[in-house]
């Protein structure tokens, strides 16, 4: 169906709370998902703005966090600026005996209007989210070091 979230699920090989801190500490952020994020926290209500370049385009990223459970989600709304649309992304985290469950959910991905705005479609967002969630979160978090 066209205006289904997409939703990523992976298992770490590392504890939810260093898991938790990648995803809400700007350090750890900055070296496994966006360079360019000037600052971020983990507070409802928080709004962050950032440029990130892709094919020559720049796009202005609006975050503003909405929902925040310590230690087991995170959502923030997420916009572009000077496009439209309004989504949401989660991040929930499950224990599992030392390992650690992902839920990627990104949420009203239809508001970006990808059919006029093919930078911003669906696909796209499937496509970064396998490789965040796939890829580069999990070696950030199975390294050794902190």
């Amino acid at each position: 169906m066209k205006n289904e979230p997409v939703i990523i699920e992976r298992v770490y090989n590392a504890p939810a709370n260093k898991v938790w801190h990648a995803l809400t500490d700007v350090e750890k952020m900055r070296q496994w998902y966006f360079p360019s994020l000037t600052e971020f926290e983990p507070e409802i209500g928080f709004e962050t703005r950032f440029d990130v370049e892709n094919g020559g385009k720049l796009f202005p990223h609006i975050w503003k966090v909405a929902e925040v459970v310590p230690g087991k989600k995170i959502s923030y709304e997420w916009r572009f600026g000077g496009y439209p649309g309004n989504s949401l992304v989660s991040f929930e985290l499950f224990d599992e005996d030392g390992k650690t469950r992902i839920v990627l959910t990104h949420e009203n991905l239809e508001t970006f209007r990808g059919d006029t705005h093919p930078d911003l479609a669906k696909h796209n967002f499937t496509e970064g989210w396998t490789y965040f969630i796939g890829t580069a979160l999990k070696d950030f978090v199975e390294q050794d070091t902190e």
